[in-house]
């Protein structure tokens, strides 16, 4: 019988299991019979244990340095950096390994991989999001020095890795032309929810005192930072209510992040606090009760030369739940959503409130929307089937691990996908 692979995945920007394509991963991975390993930071007010182990996967945690500015940025990174060589040795000694499982943000974990492909190991580079420009968008300032040593750490994280994964077909070119990588090199590995969620989200109740006392609800589940443009539904939701007189409709944004306080004030500069529900993080079973009492999901991120390379979990959350989206016209928020979606003139806020109201007034296009976005998950985009994309990458540096039956249906999945996109 061959050997278990061992896997060592490294993530600085959320804890886990709190990080749901880390976890997912991680657990796709262990059902497959390899043994892994997770190194992160620690909750600020869960996941507080240094070590634990969960469904079988060991989670080594360390207290991180947060801050705001770049040079908070730059400590954190660096004592993130150190603290996780430091855990790495320990589950090497304790468990070994023989891959580092790296995600980004940030691109600095290829020092670490480097340092172990001394010792034979393989690394893989699995980007969530291209770093540069999401701290050009946080921070502006053109392309300055910054940006440029971020360009590089990327470069040196592409070039360094054994294989590449990321979550789109943007970021795979970007890995074909900024890292030069072969397109063998690179494999796409969607997000998307599990089937288990929308069975789940299936038998969920309607509530509806969960609209506030309105007759339609508006919702936004995510993080809340400067780049998410969560302040455009703001803006949309004050052109109908106070603009076009709708005091019928109102909004539950779920999530949290370094932003909020900001859209706390613009609710209150716009008056809108009676018509806004700020939920902050919150369990996922109250995440499905607003959603399935919701009428639209709104996406409201604007075109800022991050979000169009990106893949927003919350498009699949909304079509799992069989939700009508409206969001700005972006290139892979249009692959995802699909036909399932309105799409508004990016950073046009009257005409995202535009195709918000073509909606609310219209409850049969609501419903087919929602059906095309719930079948589009169920036969495509749900981690049940994207996940074998994950299982083809790890073939590739371990065919040992996998039966020929695998490799013949990865690769044609594999295949699809790409002629599908």
């Amino acid at each position: 019988m061959a050997k278990a692979v061992k896997v060592l995945m490294l993530v600085e920007n959320n804890p886990a299991p709190d990080d749901y394509r880390v976890w997912a991963e991680a657990t796709t991975l262990r059902k497959q019979g390899f043994q892994v390993s997770i190194i992160c930071p620690k909750g600020e007010t869960e996941y507080q244990e240094s070590h634990v182990c969960i469904d079988d996967i060991h989670v080594y945690r360390y207290r991180l340095l947060t801050g705001s500015g770049k040079i908070s940025y730059i400590v954190e990174y660096s004592i993130a950096l150190l603290l996780t060589f430091w855990l790495s040795l320990k589950v090497f000694f304790r468990h070994g390994f023989d891959v580092i499982h790296s995600a980004n943000p940030p691109d600095i974990f290829f020092l670490i991989g480097c340092f172990y492909k001394l010792l034979g190991k393989k690394y893989i580079f699995d980007q969530h999001d291209p770093a540069p420009e999401m701290f050009h968008v946080i921070y502006g300032n053109g392309k300055n020095l910054l940006y440029r040593f971020l360009l590089f750490f990327e470069y040196c994280s592409y070039r360094s890795a054994d294989l590449v994964i990321t979550s789109n077909v943007s970021q795979k070119e970007f890995a074909m032309k900024r890292g030069h990588c072969r397109p063998e090199k690179v494999i796409v590995v969607r997000n998307g929810p599990a089937l288990q969620k929308l069975q789940r989200a299936r038998t969920t109740q309607i509530e509806p005192a969960l609209k506030g006392g309105r007759e339609y609800l508006l919702a936004y589940v995510g993080v809340i930072n400067i780049q998410d443009g969560v302040e455009n539904a703001l803006y949309a939701l004050d052109e109908l209510v106070h603009k076009r007189g709708r005091q019928d409709v109102s909004l539950v944004l779920m999530g949290g992040g370094d932003y909020l306080p900001v859209l706390y004030k613009l609710a209150h500069e716009l008056q809108l606090e009676e018509y806004i529900n700020f939920t902050g993080w919150t369990a996922y079973e109250d995440v499905l009760r607003y959603l399935a009492v919701a009428d639209v999901g709104i996406i409201p991120d604007p075109r800022n030369g991050l979000s169009e390379y990106c893949t927003m979990l919350k498009t699949m959350e909304y079509m799992g739940m069989g939700k009508a989206i409206v969001a700005f016209d972006l290139a892979e928020t249009r692959y995802s959503a699909g036909e399932a979606a309105l799409y508004a003139m990016p950073n046009r806020t009257e005409d995202l409130a535009s195709k918000i109201e073509v909606l609310l007034d219209d409850e049969k296009l609501r419903l087919t929307l929602g059906a095309i976005g719930r079948k589009r998950v169920e036969q495509e985009l749900c981690w049940d089937l994207t996940q074998q994309n994950l299982l083809l990458a790890y073939q590739k540096l371990f065919p040992q691990a996998f039966g020929d039956t695998f490799q013949e249906a990865g690769s044609v999945l594999d295949r699809a996908i790409e002629i599908h996109r």
